[in-house]
């Protein structure tokens, strides 16, 4: 990874944290999209290596912080090596963004095709094998896409709401895997694992309490953060595309997670509401 540029979401704790400083170790340069200051310094401080790590404050639950966001990275950042989708939420409670989306499917769907979108060209500027990563997980399997409720307005549950945004990452990954076809870039997601972090705390209510009693058997981020890393950088990881992984190994998701389709679908949604 010596001399390699990544960028990554979800980098101030668990796997993404654990990523970024394996990575930055390997001798690659670390951009990162961070909504706290204090949590972001911290890590920028903790990144080893020479190289010109730096960050991006966003709050990537707003279309509008999406853009800005990919938009500085793409002016700042002219070659990336390894975009990695990361960041997550679940919210015990249904929310709305500004822009009037439910909150779980803004920041863990939204947030992946906009800037993903907007910095695809950055991607393909790199040498061959650039690659895109995206965080998705079991949790998908028993979801299903309803495209006339795509903002959960029906029946809400957090659960609910987020194996489906998981969904939409290795649907959205499908779809992208198809458009990059022959470029040199490959597109990949993984299920970590059920990791002992952050995820979940600020959920609120039963949720969070929920989340904090289950975590007691959870694996550890660095355990956790092992598929992702192997996307990022192993060079049998660049023989796949469009596949997901699970344990460092590709392995075959729901059947809805195959519907191509949907996951054709799902993306001219997304390029909708992003208004790309």
């Amino acid at each position: 990874m010596q001399g390699k540029t990544i960028v990554i979401t979800g980098a101030t704790s668990g796997i993404g944290e654990v990523a970024a400083l394996n990575l930055a170790a390997q001798g690659a340069r670390i951009v990162f999209i961070a909504r706290d200051k204090k949590r972001a310094d911290a890590l920028l401080g903790q990144l080893p290596g020479d190289a010109a790590h730096a960050y991006h404050l966003a709050d990537l639950s707003t279309l509008a912080e999406m853009k800005r966001a990919g938009a500085a990275i793409a002016e700042a950042t002219p070659k990336i090596d390894v975009l990695m989708n990361n960041a997550g939420a679940l919210f015990a409670k249904r929310k709305l963004n500004v822009d009037g989306l439910e909150m779980t499917f803004a920041v863990n769907h939204m947030a992946y095709f906009v800037l993903t979108n907007l910095l695809l060209d950055n991607v393909k500027a790199a040498p061959p094998g650039a690659r895109i990563v995206s965080t998705a997980s079991a949790a998908h399997h028993g979801a299903q896409l309803d495209f006339s409720d795509l903002q959960s307005a029906r029946g809400y549950s957090a659960y609910g709401a987020y194996g489906r945004s998981k969904l939409c990452n290795i649907l959205f990954t499908r779809a992208l895997a198809r458009r990059l076809e022959g470029s040199g870039v490959t597109a990949n997601c993984l299920h970590p694992g059920f990791v002992n972090t952050r995820f979940g705390d600020s959920a609120g209510g039963v949720t969070a309490a929920a989340f904090k009693l289950a975590k007691l058997s959870a694996i550890p981020p660095e355990k956790g953060a092992e598929t992702m890393l192997l996307l990022a950088s192993s060079p049998e990881a660049a023989s796949h595309n469009g596949a997901y992984f699970d344990r460092c190994k590709a392995v075959t998701p729901s059947a809805a997670a195959q519907d191509d389709a949907a996951a054709e679908r799902l993306w001219e949604e997304s390029a909708k509401i992003a208004k790309l």
